[in-house]
């Protein structure tokens, strides 16, 4: 592998210069000291002749334009003499005074060339040494501004092999595939099998794609060229072409290789959409890689991997067979991958022996493998907080707390009145959720600010689901109702506040995704009326197909039945409920956070369970600043997300 040649000659080059720089400087120095040499004090043309007078001077040097000599005290001294003074030899032979003559020194031709030559010397110097700095961005020579920037990776510490890829088997399993024919090509050859040209890591951020392509690096033993489609594109036309077409020569040098092509969609867009003309740099430099994938020319022994999240703006010809042959979906891990994924982020950590992983993957559905990661650098920051020498159970809950729902904000400052409205409101959350069948569990419970929000109600699936049923539907649109039921029922039409408006904007984009995408409409069918764009559950943009008058009116009349609908369930659970949505409130004014088996516990039961809880009185939640409307809420995909519902 070219990895394993010299690396010392940027090194060489960098002393050569400065080396350069400080013999330069070197002769400067020389020449003003040859110039300037010691030649003692300087004083006036009349003080020297007083001092001869007086019988202070012992020796002079009489030159052409200045005289030196020394005092009797051994004091050197100069100064320059003053034109046809005829009686100065007079003067110092009356005197004792020993003079001689000092003839012109002659110039070195060498120096007065070097000191003529030597300013615009280092002009050059430095403007050279400027370009090769510019040059090392865009790969080396005059022309270096078109080489490729694919850079070739060499693990020779934090090598990342397949053991450290979890969660996403079967994506492994086709990219091992890959490197076990780079190892033994025959094997596969000798039945008629090509190995696929290109492969194509698609799946949504933080699910591993960059990870996995480390790994096959790690585990191919061939040399590994990465770099990201961002690095073709430059304001310069032709560039990004250029840039390709130097990335396949290094790579045939190098041959069997794997070139690796991070976000993809930044340089393979389909052609003729967005701005520009056709003919724009991006759009060339696609064309380019086209043909180096799969034209005249073959290249044999490289293997292109690529990874995006954006596979629907990739261009067609991209994806056909003979360019990425193959498709890799790395998913959204499971249940099971989410525990691997975490026993293998929990290697580095020192842990307590109450640290169940299975339990903490339950908790997480939805969550990537960044996620996870992130999940478990965050236990082991708190658990250093707290001055503990393991991380412990507890240290995972606070820190999955922290990442689903955000921060406490403790130091919030918040009135009475606005604590026992939040308290109601997440109360009514709560006891529509216990009391709608096809609702998830509560998971937790809290008036504690987090994030933009007073209040949260946490619910968790109990397993891993991909398919989203109309009943469970209903269901979450009665529990988004259950907050603002709550405040109507307790204090009044006109004392309901703004704290319901993330669970509004939920409802009303559940229910319009219900009417238009979904066809769950008995007097609409089953038709889509809007096109699907991206977010979870449609609640992104969305464009309304061509549709008549009177069909935009019945959308609206249909989502707004289905909230009303959910409203009015919400208000039937929580009027003969009253009692038990009190206890809860009071409960949450007393504890602030309770878990889902205590909320259970409540209401099945009338007691909590928690001796070591203060009781009596509620505490104040000490802070500054004011309450804000709640806001920026995550609800739950279709592969089991979270759903925090409150004030």
């Amino acid at each position: 592998m070219n990895d394993d040649q010299p690396q010392g000659n940027p090194w060489i080059k960098s002393l050569l210069v400065w080396g350069g720089i400080f013999l330069a400087l070197l002769l400067v120095v020389s020449m003003f000291g040859a110039r300037t040499d010691s030649t003692g004090t300087m004083i006036r043309y009349s003080d020297f002749r007083s001092r001869v007078a007086e019988g202070a001077v012992k020796e002079v040097q009489i030159g052409p334009d200045r005289i030196t000599g020394t005092l009797k005290n051994e004091q050197t001294f100069s100064t320059v003499p003053v034109q046809g003074d005829a009686d100065l030899a007079k003067l110092l032979q009356d005197n004792g005074v020993q003079y001689s003559g000092k003839a012109q020194e002659e110039p070195n031709l060498l120096l007065y060339i070097l000191a003529q030559s030597l300013p615009f010397l280092l002009i050059l110097g430095v403007a050279f040494f400027a370009l090769r700095q510019v040059q090392k961005g865009g790969g080396s020579g005059a022309m270096g501004f078109g080489k490729s920037k694919a850079k070739l990776l060499t693990e020779r510490s934090g090598r990342v092999t397949f053991d450290d890829v979890a969660g996403i088997d079967e994506a492994r399993e086709e990219l091992q595939e890959i490197v076990e024919f780079l190892r033994d090509p025959s094997r596969f050859s000798k039945l008629g099998g090509q190995i696929p040209k290109g492969a194509l890591l698609v799946g949504s951020p933080g699910t591993g794609k960059t990870l996995l392509a480390r790994a096959i690096a790690g585990e191919a033993g061939v040399p590994f060229f990465t770099i990201s489609g961002s690095d073709f594109v430059e304001m310069f036309v032709g560039v990004g072409a250029s840039r390709v077409r130097d990335m396949f020569e290094q790579a045939k040098k190098n041959a069997p290789c794997i070139v690796f092509i991070d976000e993809i969609d930044a340089v393979g867009r389909h052609r003729g959409h967005g701005l520009g003309n056709s003919n724009d740099e991006r759009e060339q430099t696609l064309n380019q890689l086209l043909v180096e994938m799969d034209g005249f020319e073959a290249n044999e022994g490289i293997i292109i991997i690529a990874a995006t999240n954006r596979p629907d703006v990739l261009d067609p010809a991209l994806l056909r067979p003979g360019r990425f042959d193959r498709q890799v979906v790395v998913p959204i891990p499971d249940i099971e991958g989410r525990e691997k994924i975490l026993s293998v982020h929990m290697k580095k950590v020192p842990l307590a022996p109450d640290v169940n992983p299975r339990t903490i993957a339950r908790g997480t559905p939805g969550f990537s493998g960044a996620d996870l990661a992130n999940l478990v650098n965050e236990a082991a920051l708190l658990a250093a907080r707290r001055n503990k020498r393991l991380v412990a159970m507890q240290e995972f809950e606070d820190a999955k707390d922290k990442v689903m729902m955000g921060a406490e904000r403790r130091s919030m400052v918040m009135t009475e009145d606005e604590k026992k409205m939040t308290a109601y409101h997440e109360a009514g959350h709560a006891i529509v959720s216990i009391n709608e069948p096809a609702s998830d569990p509560i998971h937790k419970a809290t008036i504690i600010p987090r994030g933009r929000a007073l209040g949260m109600v946490m619910r968790l699936p109990e397993r891993d689901s991909y398919s989203y049923h109309r009943d469970k539907m209903h269901a979450n649109l009665s529990v988004s109702m259950g907050g603002r039921v709550a405040e109507e029922i307790i204090f009044g039409h006109d004392k309901v506040s703004s704290g319901a408006s993330s669970d509004i904007q939920y409802a009303t984009s559940l229910a319009r995704s219900m009417v238009t995408k979904w066809g769950m409409s008995d007097k609409l069918g089953p038709l889509m009326y809007e096109e699907s764009q991206e977010g979870y559950l449609g609640m992104g943009s969305t464009n309304r197909t061509m549709m008549s008058d009177e069909t935009n009116k019945l959308i609206d009349s249909e989502i707004r039945g289905l909230v009303d609908g959910a409203h009015a369930r919400a208000t039937d659970i929580l009027r003969t409920q009253e009692d038990k949505l009190h206890l809860l409130a009071q409960a949450l004014l007393e504890y602030e956070t309770l878990t889902g088996e205590e909320i259970k516990t409540l209401v099945e039961e009338g007691r909590i369970d928690r001796p070591d809880a203060p009781r009596g009185t509620p505490r104040p939640v000490a802070s500054q600043g004011s309450a804000v409307p709640r806001a920026g809420r995550r609800f739950a995909g279709s592969t089991g997300g979270t759903q925090p519902l409150g004030a």
